[in-house]
């Protein structure tokens, strides 16, 4: 079967790249592992509910239209999003279609799949960046009686063996896992490693107005000084509640949750702690602060401080003086360890060689210069700081469609 591009993925990117296709008529398919949505079917908690409110869910011809613009869907109100965007966008999908190989050609690239093989010009992987979940070496020396989890294999605290529980990580997956598993009734004890502390709110706009607002999240990769360490910092630490409450570890102890040191080790059934807990939450208090600063002098410099509520700083994160270089699994009753630790790619099927020695793909901002008419799509910080974001795919995929169609155009004149 022959093709002009194949598309990998029907998540957000990959439907906002058919869609961008589609206005650019590229004739293409889109290839599907299951079903639209797939990973937000299959691999998330039942509680979850997005971080980015209802009005930031923007995608090529396609956007929110109910009557809670501020609120936060729900995993079901996000399938049935991406569903009814499917339907708009119609793309010529096969859906129940994983992978097996994609491989280069005298003329481009040869996709294999159990409905058969595609041949292309170009392919755009958009599989996403948080397919394999990242579990430290030292999970081989858990205590055999203690049961270990991912963020993706988990669903709800009911679930969960009897008593207490160790969250590792504590990006927003773990904050609001180890949020929901205490209110449960469950103790809690949460491992803190770096994290990106952040306000739901601030001076009563979420802060989400304030990364759209200010342009932040725009922010494009070739602007930014350090771009592998903006791309590998964790989300913030905010959950899309209701309530809009804050899920920091002020909020987190406050609650009752047990606040410890990075996970650095473990031996005789009693985990080793990491002595930095006192510095890295001071360093995320001073990069909160920080970033509240830019909100200010925005709002000052555009008009905006005298229709908001005046400036203020949160907290300082509490830590106690001292805190434990160790923990005995069996005296705090912990039964199970949730790994929040974070995903990576999979790309087990690409057999182009264009991997580095940790296995991530070598591009630049999506493009991957060392394979021509490949692309990928959905990693963290792609093109712009909202790439992993449903509101930045559109962006991303306008972006490298214009990209691919002139390596089309370039092919054509060679040819």
């Amino acid at each position: 079967m022959r093709t002009t591009a194949v598309v990998i993925g029907a998540g957000q990117s990959g439907l906002a790249m058919s869609w961008w296709l589609a206005a650019r008529s590229i004739d293409h398919v889109v290839l599907e592992r299951g079903e639209v949505a797939n990973t937000w079917r299959t691999e998330r908690w039942n509680s979850l509910t997005l971080l980015t409110p209802n009005w930031q869910s923007r995608l090529p011809g396609f956007g929110y239209e109910g009557d809670d613009p501020d609120g936060f869907r729900t995993m079901p109100e996000t399938i049935a999003f991406l569903e009814g965007y499917a339907k708009r966008v119609a793309p010529p999908m096969h859906t129940h279609c994983p992978v097996t190989a994609v491989r280069r050609t005298a003329d481009g690239y040869e996709v294999v799949t159990a409905q058969g093989t595609w041949h292309a010009q170009a392919v755009v992987l958009a599989t996403g960046g948080f397919n394999i979940a990242q579990v430290p070496k030292l999970s081989e020396t858990v205590p055999p009686g203690i049961i270990q989890l991912t963020t993706a294999q988990y669903r709800n605290a009911e679930s969960l063996a009897p008593g207490a529980v160790m969250v590792v990580g504590a990006a927003a997956s773990g904050a609001q896992i180890a949020d929901e598993i205490h209110r449960s009734g469950r103790p809690v004890t949460l491992s803190v490693g770096e994290h990106v502390r952040a306000p739901r709110t601030y001076r009563g706009r979420d802060i989400q107005w304030w990364m759209d607002a200010t342009g932040l999240n725009d922010e494009r990769y070739d602007e930014v000084e350090n771009l592998r360490r903006a791309r590998n910092l964790s989300s913030f630490q905010i959950a899309g509640y209701r309530d809009r409450r804050n899920i920091d570890l002020n909020a987190l102890m406050s609650l009752g949750v047990k606040i410890v040191g990075r996970l650095a080790g473990i031996r005789d059934g009693k985990a080793q702690l990491s002595g930095s807990l006192r510095n890295l939450c001071e360093l995320a208090d001073l990069k909160q602060n920080r970033l509240l600063g830019t909100f200010d002098q925005w709002a000052a410099e555009n008009g905006v401080s005298d229709s908001i509520e005046p400036p203020h700083r949160p907290e300082p994160t509490r830590v106690e003086a001292s805190p434990p270089l160790g923990l005995d699994f069996g005296r705090a009753g912990i039964r199970t360890i949730l790994w929040a630790t974070g995903f990576r790619p999979d790309y087990s099927w690409l057999e182009v060689p264009v991997l580095d020695a940790k296995g991530n793909l070598r591009h630049d901002g999506g493009v991957v210069t060392e394979a021509p008419g490949l692309y990928v799509l959905g990693l963290p910080f792609l093109r712009r700081r909202k790439s992993s974001l449903m509101d930045g795919a559109g962006d991303d995929a306008r972006d490298l469609s214009a990209h691919l169609a002139a390596h089309l155009g370039a092919r054509s004149a060679v040819l």
